[in-house]
């Protein structure tokens, strides 16, 4: 040790080392120190409903409020007097003057009048309720649990610096109020779940019904429980999908739940509701934008998000702790007012035509007619060949089976190889009796087939010949032609359309 120690290459060598030790720390420390003091510049620069300067008012059923600068004065007085019919009507018909024409005085009396429910008020439902006030709605309760902080003003429609903190729903009131202070707000700091779906979605003071619930909430259990008690109930609502990752405007639009697609929230609500039960009906926004190189997807999360349990691939994960969602934050803001602007329409009766998504329709009725083709020939083989017994064959399958199947069963891909291009469903296994079913008679008589959704696999054109050829018509297994990988995966995804069967009407 000591002949190391005398050694001048050592000594320098040692020296360098706790140089560049003491130099790392002392820049590390630095960048510390700065953004300490950019951070804490910025914390002082909002306004703390705690600070003895401000002070608070009493505290509320949505937690403390900040104490109103001149400004909130006047607008909170405002509010109360038109609240309590202390303003004139021809301002209000002013305001709302190009409404009025536009949807005539009786569609606009019926908006004046509508009680609006807006459960999410983040991105999405802030941006719908601007615009429902904006337009004449008297009566908007709001539901949501979380507060506006940093990340929030990317995309929130009112929302500043001063209101980081304070409750979103609490925001939204702040900030309207001193745009539309006639309207009469219900503010609800409370998470959505089926417990108290019953309590949150009830009538208005006077027992008047929900006319129209928007559901802007961005985790996928809340978001199910939401559209499967309104469903239920009889509840008009509109749902907003997923606007993470999605920059094509152009590409949102509105379509009933059971036939949206390339949109990976819409497939996860989807699955979940058929096995409710729920299968149409219910109106979403949704964008057709597909995912491509160069384009924001999800984030990767660090290990120590990975430790704290399972992560879902959308949406908020368990408890909220983070977001993985890229969001670009006019695309939220496009949502919101394409749900608003549906409830505004239905509200008052204005005509609605939306360019329905014939493309998917299409593939969808392509696909049936092939199961309906290939049966009719499994039918002909097991028959001897015989031609008659196909006349008048039915297939017990929907084109909104065929939906489930290829969107969510099968995740839009092959089963065999995983491509998503020129998809098509066929009977997995040959039968081993006639799949030829007779109910009565003579020219009364009905034949169909006794094709389950558990029997289709979904395949691409020429992976569906190939099966065809040589497993429903020819003498080869299953175990000839696949490995016992995809084996297993097709039987896994048969379980899961086996359990929608047992749910659809």
């Amino acid at each position: 040790m000591s002949s190391l120690t005398s050694n001048n290459k050592v000594q320098l060598a040692a020296t360098a080392v706790v140089s560049a030790a003491v130099a790392a720390g002392a820049i590390l420390s630095y960048q510390r120190l700065q953004k300490d003091s950019r951070l804490n510049r910025l914390k002082q620069s909002i306004p703390n409903p705690g600070d003895d300067e401000s002070g608070v008012q009493k505290l509320t059923r949505v937690g403390p409020l900040p104490k109103p600068d001149k400004e909130d004065e006047h607008n909170f007085l405002l509010a109360q007097r038109a609240q309590a019919g202390d303003f004139d009507d021809e301002l209000i018909l002013e305001q709302l003057a190009r409404n009025r024409v536009f949807l005539s005085d009786q569609g606009l009396s019926k908006l004046r009048n509508a009680f609006v429910i807006i459960v999410g008020c983040g991105g999405v439902g802030s941006h719908a309720c601007a615009a429902l006030s904006r337009s004449g709605v008297s009566k908007i309760r709001l539901i949501d649990f979380d507060q506006v902080t940093l990340s929030s003003l990317n995309r929130h429609a009112v929302a500043t610096l001063a209101d980081v903190g304070l409750p979103k729903v609490q925001c939204l009131q702040r900030r309207l109020c001193a745009i539309t202070p006639w309207i009469k707000f219900d503010l609800r700091l409370q998470k959505f779940d089926g417990s108290v779906a019953g309590d949150l979605l009830g009538d208005w003071e006077g027992g008047q019904r929900p006319d129209f619930v928007i559901d802007a909430i961005d985790n996928i259990e809340s978001k199910v429980e939401l559209l499967k008690y309104c469903h239920d109930n009889g509840l008009p609502v509109i749902s907003a999908m997923g606007a993470g990752t999605k920059s094509d405007p152009t590409r949102v639009m509105v379509g009933d739940i059971g036939a949206s697609f390339e949109d990976g929230l819409s497939r996860a609500t989807r699955r979940k509701l058929k096995l409710l039960g729920v299968t149409s009906g219910i109106p979403v926004v949704y964008s057709t934008e597909k995912m491509g190189e160069g384009k924001a997807a999800l984030l990767p999360l660090s290990e120590e998000e990975f430790k704290k349990g399972d992560v879902g691939d959308l949406g908020a994960l368990p408890d909220f702790r983070v977001r993985i969602l890229p969001v670009l934050g006019t695309m939220p803001a496009v949502f919101g007012y394409v749900a608003a602007n549906h409830v505004i329409l239905k509200i008052t009766g204005y005509p609605m035509d939306y360019q329905p998504a014939k493309a998917r329709d299409k593939m969808y009725e392509a696909i049936l007619a092939y199961v309906q083709a290939s049966e009719e020939k499994v039918v002909r083989m097991i028959e001897g060949g015989r031609t008659d017994v196909c006349v008048g064959l039915k297939v017990p399958i929907t084109p909104g089976d065929i939906a489930f199947l290829v969107e969510e069963a099968f995740r839009g891909r092959s089963a065999v190889t995983g491509v998503p291009t020129k998809l098509m469903l066929i009977r997995w296994r040959k039968p081993a009796t006639t799949t030829l079913v007779r109910i009565g008679e003579g020219k009364a008589e009905q034949k169909s087939s006794n094709l389950r959704l558990r029997d289709l696999v979904c395949m691409t054109k020429e992976e569906a010949v190939r099966h065809q050829k040589e497993v429903l018509l020819g003498d080869k297994s299953l175990e000839d032609l696949y490995s016992q990988e995809v084996i297993e995966l097709v039987e896994r995804q048969q379980k899961e359309a086996e359990a929608y069967e047992r749910h659809r009407p």
